[in-house]
């Protein structure tokens, strides 16, 4: 016998015509109010239920699937997003300084120069990192992700092919810090960078990342040193730009030529490698090769000295140590400089410092 719930529209079987079961009487009867609006008492077995009356019950298994599908992708992807990102070896051995950096992290360890590239952004700062990156294309800036990322932690951007890489060479990443309680405010990151995709296939550009555990390409965005500062700073800084607004109104200053190779508020890294210089050496003398990598040096210098920077790291790589010997002769005509082996653990024994002292000091 079926069962009738108040509220079903139902047809008599034996008679044409039907209603709304208003009451259940018992359990085999029901009371029914026909369409003339009278309420008469009916076996149940008397009864089938209006079946286009009822909702599409296909429909609704449809419907549910629909949902659950919906559910499932939305869970998959908040499960993606945590799966993206992780905690750094904040204590690991050699690890980095505390601050903000862009990686490209070789998927397979065994095989750095092949295979798939993970983009990676690391906070290893003790605030909440809110991010955008950004990457040049076709003259315009394209937003590739943006989010937030917890303290000392990292967030994979993307994981890209070696026949991607050159689009992932120059773009620029924004990063604002937040901390519950600090007794300083953070300076807003506005971080370019920029370099050549031939970087991706030399075993030297890959050095051990304390905080990341694996070889990679560590670009240092800026020192958490050099983000803190106070209300003062802030009010100091914007006099002083407003100066030299004043002072330069007049003027367009172009993009500085070491600008390109800064890896942290006045600090660059220039790579003298001739590959890293030009396109084709076809056709070079040694003599052609070495005044090409001189004169970038000194290109690259006096840039950082006229656009105050602090420090500049040359490789010039191990060879025959002339180009090395060749750097420290011309240091000596430029003051306010002195000149230090490159951090070993960085790059090896092929690198100096040059460190720029304000001429007022």
């Amino acid at each position: 016998m079926e069962k009738f719930q108040v509220g079903d529209k139902v047809n008599f079987l034996n008679a044409t015509g039907g209603g709304t079961v208003k009451r259940i009487i018992d359990t085999r009867m029901v009371e029914v109010t026909i369409e003339d609006g009278f309420d008469i008492p009916v076996l149940m077995s008397d009864l089938v239920l209006d079946f286009r009356s009822q909702p599409d019950k296909r429909q609704q298994v449809v419907d549910n699937v629909q949902n659950e599908i919906q559910q499932k992708q939305i869970i998959e992807e908040k499960e993606n997003d945590e799966a993206r990102k992780s905690a750094l070896r904040r204590f690991g051995r050699n690890a980095e300084d505390e601050g903000i950096y862009l990686a490209f992290v070789p998927q397979d360890q065994q095989w750095l120069l092949t295979g798939s590239l993970d983009v990676v952004l690391v906070n290893h700062t003790e605030a909440d990192a809110l991010y955008s990156f950004n990457i040049k294309e076709n003259e315009k800036y394209i937003n590739v992700d943006y989010g937030s990322v917890a303290p000392h932690s990292k967030v994979v951007i993307e994981s890209i092919s070696r026949d991607d890489i050159e689009f992932w060479c120059e773009g620029y990443i924004q990063v604002i810090l937040s901390q519950e309680e600090a007794d300083f405010v953070y300076h807003p990151l506005h971080a370019p960078f920029s370099f050549r995709s031939s970087r991706f296939f030399k075993d030297g550009s890959y050095t051990e990342s304390g905080v990341l555990g694996e070889k990679a390409i560590m670009i240092k965005l800026s020192s958490v040193t050099a983000l803190k500062g106070t209300e003062t700073d802030f009010t100091k800084l914007m006099k002083e730009d407003n100066k030299k607004v004043v002072a330069n109104q007049k003027l367009v200053k172009e993009k500085a030529a070491i600008d390109r190779h800064q890896t942290a508020p006045g600090e660059a890294t220039v790579d003298l490698h001739i590959g890293e210089l030009v396109d084709n050496i076809l056709g070079m003398s040694s003599n052609d090769i070495f005044r090409t990598q001189i004169n970038y040096f000194k290109k690259m210098l006096e840039s950082a000295i006229a656009n105050e920077y602090d420090k500049v790291t040359f490789i010039h790589g191990v060879g025959n140590g002339v180009l090395k010997n060749a750097i420290i002769e011309e240091l000596k005509n430029y003051e306010n400089t002195s000149n230090r082996m490159a951090s070993i653990m960085k790059f090896g024994v092929g690198a100096i410092d040059v460190m720029i002292k304000d001429k007022e000091q």
